[in-house]
């Protein structure tokens, strides 16, 4: 078993440690007590997690020890930051006389499906290279997944203004979380197949080569679907991750800038279109740029500045955990969480964070480029890109960098759909990291060629017309080139030389006579 495995399991223990004092501190300023509740909360982490390490200890003992416990850190944080949230809400409506939903459980069953996931995904991905089969079925179902909540009615579609749910019976998926991953699958096997095609140089212009005009489709069709999810799905944030894995995993394929030029154009123009035509684009930059101009307007820019005010309430190190008010941010335990954090544990504690989201994505890069097939290379690229794209996606909205999304915030924030996807992404980082280490098996020695049966026992023999067959020495056979030897035509007394005088019987030979042209021999 490799070494890093115990790595692993020793980073699980001190994620477990951080997590566990967490709880604590929660507990202990929210309430000024300890309870049940985060023992019972503290056992199904330790579970969750000890089960992930054993499931990669037996079916991937060589992928990189880093990955799965930046993971564990980051949801064990999610789910204090959860329950303390659901702490305060649960004082605010026992004041008002009312009831207040639990979310910190509900993340404790998504974590354990999600794990059901994780499973799945490792033990039945046990090579990543059979994915490229199913390439094109992977594609199909993506787009349909991706597109499915635009096409639906409203009220089995939206939440919150973004078509991006689909409502069943007792439960919500987003199915777009899915679809992502499909996409990738996808878009990795197409570029295998068809990288010279991308490849090819058309006009030189300026200096810079530009593509041939029959090559820019499937950049097209990607920015097409892109602004179809902005406009029909009223959903930026999708748009942005979808469209920016594809232009990360085309570069990489192609190692040629101009591909993240056109594409990032191409979105540009489209962008600037559909502010001018639709209104909910207009609102979101509306937001963006003063968002205490609509503060007061439905849909305005409340929530956007109740996160900076918790943002610059928490300064650099922060008010403590259990000692902020990140219940006065609306969703501040799934699309605000990030804002919650940098309340609570300040801008050090904040950017603690965000760098284990970069040292997960930095190490899933750095096994996608160690694995020796490009399909690993391309899927393990877009997976680790995937991961930091999101997390910049909605912490910059958060923090006014860019428009705000709906994008969640992976393993810290509160939903299933989210959790699983990310999990089954993971599964795959890990399947991938262990083709990148695992050494190559030695190429098995040829077998030294033998002499068949029949030929070592084979006895050369001298055949004479005239006489006996003459066995060969007894000391083996002789040299070839050896006057006498039987496999010598030039040597004395070989049957095959017809011009030699010691051969009975053949021309030239003494004592034979031959019959006169024309006659019989009398």
């Amino acid at each position: 078993m490799p070494k890093r495995r115990g790595t692993e399991l020793a980073l699980l223990a001190f994620s477990a440690l951080i997590v566990t004092l967490a709880f604590v501190l929660v507990q202990a300023n929210q309430e000024q007590e300890l309870s049940w509740s985060v023992v019972w909360y503290g056992l199904a982490y330790l579970a969750i997690f000890g089960v992930a390490h054993l499931a990669v200890r037996r079916w991937a003992p060589y992928a990189d020890p880093l990955i799965l416990p930046c993971v564990a850190l980051l949801n064990g944080l999610g789910l204090v930051m959860i329950h303390r949230i659901d702490l305060a809400e649960a004082q605010r409506a026992l004041a008002n006389g009312g009831d207040a939903a639990a979310y910190a459980p509900r993340q404790v069953l998504f974590t354990v499906i999600a794990l059901a996931f994780f499973l799945g995904v490792l033990i039945l991905v046990a090579d990543h290279r059979k994915l490229t089969r199913y390439a094109y079925t992977c594609g199909l179902t993506g787009l349909v997944a991706l597109a499915l909540p635009a096409v639906l009615p409203s009220s089995l579609s939206e939440v919150n203004g973004a078509k991006v749910w689909l409502k069943l019976p007792g439960f919500s998926i987003q199915p777009g979380e899915f679809a992502k991953i499909l996409l990738m699958i996808f878009f990795a096997g197409f570029l295998v197949s068809k990288r010279d095609l991308f490849m090819t140089a058309g006009k030189r212009v300026l200096g810079v080569e530009l593509p041939r005009a029959r090559d820019l489709g499937p950049i097209i069709i990607a920015a097409l679907a892109c602004l179809g999810i902005l406009v029909f799905e009223k959903d930026l944030g999708t748009a942005l991750l979808f469209f920016g894995i594809v232009l990360m995993m085309l570069y990489v394929a192609t190692e040629r800038v101009i591909w993240v030029v056109l594409g990032l154009s191409m979105f540009s123009v489209g962008g600037i279109i559909a502010y001018s035509l639709f209104t909910h684009v207009q609102q979101r930059v509306a937001n963006w740029f003063d968002p205490l101009e609509t503060y007061y307007d439905l849909g305005g820019g409340y929530q956007i500045a109740q996160g900076l005010f918790g943002l610059g309430t928490g300064g650099m190190l922060g008010t403590g955990l259990g000692l902020g008010r990140p219940d006065t941010v609306p969703e501040s335990h799934t699309d605000f969480i990030s804002a919650a954090l940098g309340e609570e544990l300040g801008l050090v504690g904040l950017s603690a964070i965000l760098i284990v989201y970069l040292l997960l994505s930095m190490r899933g890069m750095r096994s996608a480029l160690a694995v020796r097939d490009t399909f690993g290379k391309l899927l393990g690229g877009g997976l680790s890109f995937a991961v930091i794209m999101q997390v910049f996606v909605i912490v910059g909205g958060v923090t006014k960098l860019i428009p705000m999304t709906g994008v969640t915030t992976p393993f810290l924030s509160a939903g299933g759909s989210s959790l699983l996807a990310n999990y089954a992404l993971i599964a795959l980082l890990l399947r991938i990291s262990d083709a990148a280490r695992r050494p190559q098996q030695p190429a098995k020695p040829k077998p030294a060629p033998q002499a068949p049966l029949a030929e070592a026992h084979t006895v050369m023999v001298q055949r004479s017309m005239a006489g006996p067959v003459i066995p060969a020495s007894p000391a083996g056979p002789a040299n070839p080139a050896q006057p006498g030897h039987p496999m010598n035509p030039g040597n004395s007394g070989h049957p095959m030389n017809p011009g030699h005088p010691n051969v009975p019987g053949m021309p030239g030979a003494p004592g034979t006579t031959h019959p006169p042209e024309g006659g019989r021999q009398p």
